[in-house]
């Protein structure tokens, strides 16, 4: 068996004041159907990412509303994640060499981890490319048996996926009865079996990291960790990784500090386990960012959590998310739900989120990113606009509700 992974419970009651009426009701109609089914979510991680960041509510949520579900973890050493990452790189679009080696390794732990499956479900959704062999590997151990019906949750964006990696994958994808996507131009041409559904990410409002803070809380922890709440500073939180660029952030941070001196950046990081890029990604980091003493590097081993990721949101006058490649970008959604003035990438899942001038700024290159950052630091008045239309924005389609709802009629289509 695999290790579950703990979540403190929710009730779906408390979300009624944010959310309304219709929303409670319509989630408690659709769970009618479900009731006792059980779910297990499957994926590789407990901590870093939008994935560990959408379970964590909605477990807890799915049951409350009735069905008996669980997250679970795949079991995994560093020469495994080097492949992951590998293909989560070649699947975006960057040129990975896959060789049989990789290709063995993959299909090792994959093979282990079916292995250790061995409970039966109503639903199992697997999450990304890490364990989604496992389905193939389960049919000579009567795999309708284990799961009576298989989900593959996709977070990446695959319009330019590597035609060799995305072929290795595909026949282990046909497998599934359903494959979740983001957006419509990810579902990749070929697939053969499963139904294809779209579903966005989202936030939990009630979360440690999206709930108000006070100034003072707020102030207290920038200080700990040696920002200057006198000064103004800008904002990235993501990966080390290459293709949220945080060395094109600092080179726009530089840009834009030449007309305001007294400004700072932050760029914060979860190192998880399943990512050996990171540390790589870090340095290279460090290295741009040099002795400039107003640039901070902080992660989770510097003592940064849900709530330190929420200060520095909720203070920064501009949060950036300069994404090359995004499956969807939730941190994205948290600075909006914050009503922060969000500059990022014009990128996969972002522009379902930014509208470009109405909830904030897209651009394609460092210098159009320094230019936006300019304009909002100069323009207050249009900078507390875009807050404020960005929190509507993600009440209506980004808060981990309308999730829970969708994923509950994909399992209602299903029975």
């Amino acid at each position: 068996m695999f290790d579950s992974v703990p979540v403190p419970p929710k009730r779906l009651e408390e979300y009624r004041p944010i959310v309304g009426d219709a929303v409670i009701a319509e989630l408690k109609e659709l769970a009618s159907q479900l009731q006792g089914a059980r779910v297990l979510h499957l994926n590789a991680t407990a901590f870093g990412g939008g994935v560990a960041e959408i379970l964590t509510a909605m477990v807890p949520l799915l049951n409350d509303l009735g069905l008996v579900a669980d997250w679970q973890v795949i079991k995994g050493a560093n020469e495994f994640y080097q492949v992951t990452k590998a293909i989560h790189n070649g699947l975006q679009g960057m040129f990975v060499s896959w060789t049989p080696e990789m290709v063995a390794t993959w299909m090792r732990y994959n093979q282990l981890n079916a292995d250790l499956f061995d409970q039966p479900y109503d639903f199992v959704v697997v999450h990304d490319p890490q364990p989604a062999g496992i389905l193939r590997f389960l049919e000579n151990r009567q795999a309708r048996v284990l799961g009576k019906r298989w989900l593959w949750r996709c977070h990446i964006d695959l319009t330019e996926a590597q035609p060799d990696i995305w072929d290795f994958l595909r026949p282990y994808v046909d497998a599934y009865d359903l494959v979740i996507f983001t957006l419509d131009k990810f579902v990749k041409d070929g697939l053969e079996g499963p139904l294809v559904r779209i579903i966005p990410p989202a936030i939990d409002p009630m979360s440690v990291k999206n709930t108000p803070m006070s100034r003072e809380s707020v102030e207290n922890i920038l200080r700990s960790h040696g920002v200057d709440a006198q000064r103004p500073y800008l904002c990235q939180v993501s990966r080390f990784d290459p293709w949220k660029d945080p060395t094109g952030v600092i080179d726009a941070y530089r840009l834009v500090k030449r007309s305001f001196p007294e400004m700072q950046l932050v760029l914060v990081a979860s190192m998880a386990h399943d990512d050996p890029e990171g540390w790589t990604f870090y340095e290279r980091t460090a290295r741009r960012a040099g002795e400039d003493w107003d640039v901070h590097l902080l992660t989770n081993l510097h003592g940064v959590g849900n709530l330190e990721v929420n200060a520095f949101q909720t203070a920064a006058e501009v949060v950036i998310q300069k994404s090359l490649r995004e499956g969807f970008g939730l941190t994205v959604t948290e600075a909006l739900w914050k009503e922060r003035p969000v500059v990022a990438g014009h990128a996969g899942g972002i522009p379902l989120q930014v509208r470009h001038g109405e909830t904030g700024y897209l651009v394609s290159s460092v210098e159009e990113c320094a230019e936006q950052i300019h304009f909002l630091l100069r323009n207050q008045y249009a900078a507390r606009t875009l807050g404020k239309t960005g929190r509507e924005h993600v009440r209506e389609n980004f808060l981990i509700t309308r999730n829970v709802r969708d994923y509950l009629r994909a399992f209602v289509g299903l029975l």
